[in-house]
């Protein structure tokens, strides 16, 4: 009778562990003096003792990380991939150097220590201000990320220097709305050619009829993204580039 009342009391209490293994969670870290904020999602399909996938996902003007974890949640859980998602410092854009490409090293790092992730995978993703950042990051640490999808994003003309300083030829792609309001389907094909005169593989999928909603589709579309994302790995072991980025 006691084994049987000590075993009704172990899972009355781990019930409320193992859900809250499955919510989105809200954390902060100190990076470069700053607390930041980002919200986290890992949930509880992960394979024991097998290292997950990370992805980060930067959100776009005027939102959180929470707006993008949210809607990678469920697949994630589908796929036993962890998610992050970050505050921009400023709601409205990313910027170098306070949101990156340090910034987002720490998070990883920070991550790394409290859960098994495999280096070698370690993704981004972004949407409209979010996706202009994932560009850059990715094109600024090559050796350090596996592989960068956007939604609704290109690289501006001004930064196209920044394709100088790719040590990999680590993969893109680029989902476009054909009818998208602030993002030209010329735009994203100027960042496609400037990468293709660089030998940088980049996929791009015009999406017929639709606009710069994210939301809208962002259950479907981020099955594509992952079956792009998914097969890709860092050949060896991250390494992480360091800029002396005026503040």
């Amino acid at each position: 009778m006691k084994r049987l009342f000590a075993l009704l009391l172990l899972c009355l209490f781990a019930a409320p562990a193992a859900l809250a293994a499955d919510k989105i969670v809200k954390e902060t870290l100190i990076s470069q003096g700053r607390k930041r904020t980002y919200y986290l999602f890992v949930p509880s399909t992960l394979e024991a003792g097998k290292p997950a996938p990370l992805l980060i996902a930067l959100h776009g003007s005027g939102r959180n990380g929470l707006s993008q974890v949210e809607q990678w949640k469920d697949l994630a859980t589908k796929q036993g991939l962890i998610v992050v998602g970050p505050d921009a410092k400023v709601a409205q854009t990313w910027n170098i150097p306070d949101d990156g490409p340090e910034f987002l090293r720490e998070l990883v790092e920070a991550l790394k220590t409290r859960f098994s992730i495999n280096t070698r995978r370690v993704y981004l993703f972004g949407h409209s201000a979010g996706a202009e950042f994932a560009l850059q990051m990715g094109l600024l640490e090559s050796e350090y990320f596996a592989a960068v999808a956007v939604h609704a994003g290109a690289l501006q003309p001004e930064l196209y220097s920044f394709l100088d300083y790719v040590q990999r030829k680590i993969a893109f792609a680029i989902y476009i709305g054909t009818k998208d309001q602030y993002y030209s389907l010329q735009m994203v094909r100027d960042t496609k050619e400037v990468f293709d005169d660089h030998e940088l593989p980049v996929e791009v999928v015009e999406l017929k009829g639709h606009d710069h909603n994210y939301y809208a589709i962002a259950a479907k579309l981020n099955e594509q993204v992952w079956t792009f994302l998914r097969p890709h790995e860092l050949p060896a072991e991250p390494k992480f580039q360091q800029y002396n980025f005026k503040q």
